[in-house]
């Protein structure tokens, strides 16, 4: 019988992890993802999980504890958001490269400065090409069930590979909804325990890891990440198909849609803005316009043939972003939406580029509808790149 739990998105986050049994757990606080390993602490405390905690000084020992754990076959855990990710990064670039499957969930909050606590994926954004997986939730339902999926895919012996599971700090992480909670008989039988089939450090017999590295050894190793990442495309899919026969529940793998068959028009949303889409698209439907909703779930490995199948044949696409990528002048997902598009189509789809929702703001569904009344009247693709901003209910 289904357990439902009302629970925020970091408690969400913490019961995920739980229902995994890592064995090691390391990280620092940091607005908002420090309940998570506040509550995983708790947890431990309390008997209902087996493993070590460490309390380190700063992000970059936390990952670095984790690096060690991972290398010694443990599974492991950690969290951070913004500047602690910023901190982390050289032994976060090493754990991908390391090719350790380690999981690590990002609330995700806009990176100083100027300063700011509140919501923004700008911060794992930033770093989607340091080679982790990269996983962005919609809901709290979907945060406690990505965990558990994270484990299977960065576990699995073709892929091996850390994963980010992201999800927008405050939206989720601090706001509460009905969750349903799995029993850990179920979890257990979907993620057996981990067995580290790829390098295990022994005192008895030491190595070096991570020597100075040639050129031409180095790009053996890039290569075969690079391969292992293609490679996870499969597996995201596999192993979210799998979760749904076992718990009732998928996420349409790399990418999930709403009311697409027969639109007209897209909208290509990320993370917890989908929602208000969603309501915006549901108002549009019911005056005749044919417009969906497409969520990229993935951004890495991001979902090319997905996206591609989802938008051809389109009248016109808008994608609206909540960070910015300031060489271009448009929004990271933009961009990838548009090279994954590029040259598939003699009469490429207009693409509307928009920004909004940065540092805490609302996406509003009077915001959508504004998006929705733009792409009616999107002209050819050569006409569409200036960026809209989304601003407190208008558009300039």
């Amino acid at each position: 019988m289904a357990k439902y739990v009302v629970m925020n998105g970091n408690m969400a986050a913490a019961m995920g992890a739980k229902f995994c049994r890592p064995d090691v757990i390391a990280a620092y606080p940091i607005t908002p993802q420090t309940p998570i390993v506040e509550y995983l602490a708790q947890f431990i405390a309390e008997g209902e999980l087996d493993a070590a905690f460490s309390e380190v000084e700063s992000e970059h020992s936390a990952m670095s504890v984790i690096q060690g754990a991972a290398l010694a076959g443990g599974r492991t855990f950690t969290a951070t958001s913004s500047q602690g990710l910023a901190l982390m990064y050289e032994p976060y670039f090493r754990t991908s490269t390391l090719r350790l499957p380690v999981v690590m969930a990002i609330v995700n909050r806009e990176m100083i400065s100027p300063q700011t606590v509140w919501g923004g994926p700008q911060d794992s954004l930033t770093l989607r090409d340091a080679g982790w997986i990269q996983l962005y939730c919609e809901d709290n339902q979907e945060i406690l069930d990505t965990i558990i999926q994270a484990y299977k895919i960065a576990e699995n012996s073709e892929v091996l590979l850390p994963v980010n599971v992201c999800f927008d700090g405050f939206y989720l992480s601090h706001m509460a909804e009905k969750v349903e909670v799995p029993d850990q008989e179920l979890v257990d039988e979907f993620l057996p325990p981990y067995y580290n089939c790829h390098i295990k450090l022994d005192p008895q017999e030491p190595i070096s890891v991570d020597p100075l590295t040639p050129g031409s050894l180095l790009i053996e190793y890039r290569q075969k990440h690079m391969e292992a990442m293609q490679r996870a495309v499969e597996v995201i899919k596999s192993v979210d198909i799998e979760f749904g026969k076992v718990f009732g529940r998928c996420y349409g793998g790399l990418v999930a849609d709403y009311r697409l068959e027969d639109a007209d028009y897209v909208i290509v949303t990320l993370g917890s803005m989908t929602g208000a889409a969603k309501e915006a698209v549901d108002l549009a439907r019911d005056k005749g316009i044919a417009v969906g909703v497409l969520r990229v779930r993935a951004l890495r490995p991001f979902p090319v043939d997905e996206i591609r199948k989802k938008l051809m044949g389109r009248r016109a696409v808008a994608v609206v972003d909540r960070n910015v990528s300031f060489g271009w002048g448009t929004g990271i997902l933009y961009q990838e939406i548009c090279s994954a598009l590029y040259g598939i189509s003699s009469t490429p789809i207009p693409i509307l580029p928009y920004i909004g929702g940065l540092g805490g703001e609302d996406l509003t569904i009077d915001m959508f509808n504004k998006v929705i009344d733009d792409l009616k009247k999107a002209g050819p693709y050569s006409e569409n790149i200036t960026t809209r901003w989304l601003i407190r209910g208008e558009s300039k």
